[in-house]
C-alpha cells in the first residue's frame, strides 16, 4: 500500500476512533433527537441557510464514512425540515456520501482484491459491466441490504462512478421517501421497531419486486420492437421446427417429441450430419483400422514374426462405409418417426421468425431451432484450384491410397489424420503455421503427441507458412516458408488436406433477411440461453460455437430444447463449465476443464499434480507407458480446476474427472474409490495419491512417528 492509501487509511480511522472515543453516537439516537427537536427547529428558523448546510454536509460525512445514525438523521431532517426540503437536501447528500464511501472503497482496495481474486471475479466483473446499472438499482430499492455493504463493494468492481453516483440517487429516492414520510412524525415514534410497521414493510416489499417488474416490461418492449414488422400467425402448426440433423438438431428434435410436443426435424443432405457421416464416425473407424496396422508392426517386438505386404485401400474405404452404414440406423428418419419426430427432406427457408418453408410448403412453429452445423474453411491460397486438395468431408471419397499426403493444420483432425496415414503407409507431411501441434492443449503434452507422430513417420514442419501451390507436369508441389526466417521448401504430394478449421454454415435459408447477427468468427450471435435476436429462435452446434465437437452440441440442444419449450416457466443458462474434449491420436489427449495454458492466461492460481504412466503396472503390460495424468486443483485443496491426461485410452480415464468436477468431487474422494487392479483407471488413483503425498501433514505425522517410538519402549 503507497503512502497516500495508507494516509487515507490513516485519517478515516482516526475519525471513527474519535466518533466512539467521544460518544458521539449517542447524538444520533432516537431519544436525543426528540428530546432537541424544538432546539433545533428554532435554530434552523434563525439561521436556515448554515443549518441545511450543515445538515448537509454531516450526513454526507456520515455515509462517506459508513458512521452509524443515518436512519435516525433522516428521521430528524424530516422533522426538522418538513418533507420536500429534507427529501432534496438527504436524496443529494445520502447519494454524494454513498459515491464518496465507493470512491475510497475503490482507491484503497480494488487493485488489491482484483490482484488476489480477479480470476474468481471475473464473472461477476462480466455481469457488472453488463448489468452493473441495474443490480445497483435493484440492491438500492432494498434497504433491508446494508447500504454500506452495498457502497464498499460495488467500489471493488469495475462499474463507472458516474454511474454508481445516478444510479443511487435515483434507487434510493423511493426508500428516501418512505422514511422522511415516517419522519415528520418523529414525535410519535417511540422506538427504531416503530419504523418496521406491515405498511411500510410492504412498501419495502413493492420497491423490491418493483425492478424485476420493470425487467420485465423492458424485455417484453424489446421483444415486441424485434417483431414489430412481423405478423405473428393466430395459430401454430409446430411447437418446434428444427433445421439441421446432425448432432445438435437431432437431440432437439428428441426431446421435444420425448415431452410430447409437435416437432419438424428438417435435413437437405444426410441424417447425422457430420459427424455419422464425415467426421467422428468415419474418423474413429480409419483411426481403429491405422491402430491395427501399427500393432502388427510391433509384433516382432513381443515374438511374433508379422509384416503388412499390402494394404487394399478399397477396402479400408469400404470397412468404414460399412461402420457408417452400421450407425446409420441410429440417425434415420425410421427411427426419429417410431419417436414422434415428423421428419422432412428438403431445404428449409425461414421466412419470418414463426414460418419456414420447406418443399414447397409453410409451416408455424412457436419455435424455431437452428442446427446448421460447418463446413471446412477453405483459405484462398494461390494456386489451390490447380491441385488435389479434399477437406475432412471429402477425403472420405477417396479411392485411390495417396502416397504422399500434405496436410494443412495442425489440430485435432489433422492429428488424426496424418498420424492414420502414416501408419497404412503413405508419406505424409503435417504443417502448421504454429510453434506446438495442438495449440489449445499445454505444450508438454502436445509435445508427446508430436514425437508418436514422428516416430509414425510423419513429417511435422512447424511454423511454416503456405506460400503457394503448383503443378508442373503432373508434380504438385506446395511452397513454404518459415515464420521465423526466409527459409523456404517445396513438398510434393498427391494429395493435399486442408483442415484449418471449419466455418458456420448461415447463408442460405434466411437469417440475412431476418437481420439475425453473426460473431466476428462467423457462428450465429446468441445469449446464454442459445436465444438469438429473436427469443424464439434458437442456435446450436457448430453454427452457434463456441464449441465445435459433436457433445457439445448435444448438450446445447438439450438447453434450446427445455428453453424453447418451457421457456415461459423457467429457462437455464447455458454452463460449459465441465466440457471434456479428446483428440484421438496414438497416445491419445484427453483434457476437461483449464488447462495449464488457460489458467496462466487467466491468471487462476493452480497446483498442479502429475502421475507418469511408465509407473503404472497396467501401461507396462500393454507397452504403453508414453504420457502422463495432470490435475490442477485450487492451492491447499483437493478440488479439482481441471485434468490433462496423455495416454493409451486417455478419453475413457478421463470420464472420472468429469464425474467428479461436475459434482464437486475433489481428489481425496478419487483416492478413497477402489479401482481394479491392474487397470488403467488406477492412473487416476495413483495421480491422487501424489497429491496426498504433496499435502501430508508433516508436523502431525512427527507427533505419530513420535507416538510409535514411544509404543516400542518398554513398559516398567
Amino acid at each position: 500500500m503507497n503512502s497516500k492509501k495508507l494516509m487515507t487509511f490513516g485519517v478515516i480511522i482516526a475519525v471513527i476512533a474519535c466518533w466512539f472515543i467521544f460518544d458521539l453516537n449517542s447524538l444520533f439516537s432516537l431519544e436525543f433527537a426528540k428530546q432537541q427537536q424544538l432546539n433545533l427547529q428554532q435554530t434552523i428558523i434563525d439561521s436556515p441557510l448554515i443549518s441545511s448546510v450543515t445538515y448537509f454536509g454531516l450526513y454526507i460525512l456520515m455515509t462517506a464514512l459508513s458512521l452509524p445514525g443515518a436512519a435516525i438523521l433522516t428521521l430528524l431532517g424530516a422533522a426538522l425540515f418538513g418533507f420536500w426540503w429534507s427529501l432534496l437536501l438527504v436524496s443529494f447528500a445520502s447519494a454524494i456520501g454513498a459515491t464518496i464511501a465507493f470512491l475510497l472503497s475503490r482507491f484503497l482496495l480494488k487493485d488489491w482484491v482484483q490482484s488476489k481474486y480477479g480470476h474468481r471475479l471475473k464473472t461477476i466483473n462480466q455481469g457488472i459491466e453488463k448489468d452493473g446499472a441495474f443490480y445497483l438499482f435493484t440492491l438500492r430499492l432494498i434497504p433491508v441490504f446494508p447500504f454500506f455493504l452495498i457502497n464498499l463493494l460495488m467500489g471493488l468492481t469495475p462499474i463507472k462512478a458516474a454511474t454508481y453516483y445516478w444510479v443511487s440517487q435515483l434507487g434510493m429516492l423511493a426508500g428516501t421517501m418512505v422514511y422522511l414520510n415516517v419522519g415528520t412524525q418523529l414525535g410519535q415514534i417511540d422506538s427504531l421497531s416503530g419504523l418496521i410497521s406491515p405498511t411500510i414493510l410492504l412498501s419495502l416489499a413493492l420497491l423490491g419486486i418493483f425492478p424485476l417488474i420493470a425487467k420485465k416490461v423492458i424485455t417484453l418492449f424489446q421483444q415486441k420492437k424485434v417483431y414489430a414488422q412481423w405478423k405473428k400467425p393466430t395459430q401454430f402448426d409446430q411447437n418446434m421446427v428444427v433445421i439441421g440433423a446432425g448432432s445438435g438438431g437431432l437431440v432437439s428434435a428428441y426431446i421435444a417429441a420425448a415431452v410430447k410436443a409437435k416437432v419438424t426435424l428438417i435435413e437437405k443432405h444426410k441424417m447425422g450430419g457430420d459427424c455419422l457421416n464425415t467426421g467422428c464416425v468415419p474418423s474413429k473407424a480409419l483411426i481403429r483400422i491405422a491402430h491395427s496396422a501399427a500393432e502388427v508392426k510391433k509384433m516382432k517386438k513381443f515374438g511374433i514374426e508379422s509384416t503388412i505386404s499390402n494394404v487394399d485401400f478399397q477396402q479400408v474405404m469400404g470397412q468404414i462405409k460399412q461402420v457408417i452404414k452400421t450407425v446409420e440406423p441410429h440417425d434415420s428418419i425410421e427411427r426419429y418417426t417410431e419417436l414422434g419426430v415428423n421428419c422432412v427432406t428438403g431445404e428449409a427457408k425461414i421466412l419470418n421468425p414463426w414460418q419456414v418453408s420447406v418443399n414447397g410448403e409453410t409451416l408455424t412453429s412457436k419455435n424455431i431451432v437452428i442446427a446448421t452445423g460447418a463446413r471446412p474453411f477453405i483459405p484462398p491460397f494461390t494456386g489451390l484450384d490447380q491441385v488435389n486438395y479434399v477437406t475432412s468431408d471429402t477425403i472420405w471419397d477417396l479411392e485411390l491410397f495417396p502416397k504422399k499426403l500434405l496436410v494443412l493444420g495442425g489440430g485435432p483432425i489433422g492429428s488424426e489424420i496424418s498420424q492414420s496415414f502414416s501408419r497404412l503407409g503413405a508419406k505424409v507431411t503435417l504443417v502448421d503455421r504454429g510453434d506446438q501441434l495442438l495449440n489449445r492443449e499445454d505444450q508438454d503434452a502436445a509435445e508427446i503427441v508430436r514425437q508418436h507422430l514422428v516416430e509414425d513417420g510423419v513429417n511435422v514442419l512447424l511454423n511454416h507458412e503456405v506460400i503457394k501451390f503448383e503443378q508442373q507436369d503432373g508434380i504438385q508441389k506446395v511452397y513454404l516458408k518459415t515464420n521465423r526466417s526466409e527459409q523456404y521448401a517445396d513438398i510434393e504430394f498427391d494429395y493435399v488436406m486442408i483442415a484449418l478449421g471449419r466455418a458456420a454454415n448461415t447463408k442460405g435459408f434466411g437469417l440475412e433477411e431476418l437481420g439475425i447477427e453473426t460473431n466476428n468468427n462467423g457462428t450465429i450471435s446468441t445469449n446464454e440461453y442459445l436465444q438469438t435476436k429473436y427469443p424464439n429462435i434458437y442456435a446450436v452446434g457448430d453454427v452457434a460455437g463456441p464449441f465445435q465437437l459433436t457433445h457439445a452440441a448435444s448438450h446445447q440442444a438439450w438447453y434450446a430444447a427445455v428453453n424453447s419449450l418451457f421457456g415461459s416457466l423457467k429457462k437455464f443458462k447455458t454452463d460449459y463449465s465441465v466440457l471434456p474434449a479428446v483428440t484421438y491420436t496414438s497416445p491419445e489427449l484427453a483434457r476437461v476443464g483449464i488447462n495449464e495454458k488457460e489458467a496462466k492466461e487467466q491468471e487462476i492460481p493452480y497446483e498442479v499434480t502429475l502421475y507418469q504412466l511408465d509407473d503404472l503396472d497396467r501401461a507396462i503390460a500393454e507397452d504403453a507407458t508414453a504420457g502422463f495424468v495432470k490435475v490442477l486443483t485450487v492451492p491447499n485443496s483437493d478440488k479439482i480446476l481441471g485434468a490433462t491426461i496423455v495416454g493409451h485410452l486417455a478419453g475413457e480415464l478421463l470420464a472420472e474427472y468429469t464425474l467428479a468436477m461436475r459434482h464437486n468431487l475433489g481428489l481425496n474422494k478419487i483416492l478413497g474409490t477402489i479401482h481394479p487392479y491392474p487397470t488403467m483407471s488406477e492412473a487416476n488413483k495413483y495421480a491422487a495419491g501424489v497429491w496426498k503425498r504433496s499435502h501430508a501433514p508433516e508436523k502431525v505425522l512427527l507427533w505419530v512417528q513420535r507416538f510409535h517410538q514411544w509404543q516400542l519402549r518398554a513398559k516398567k
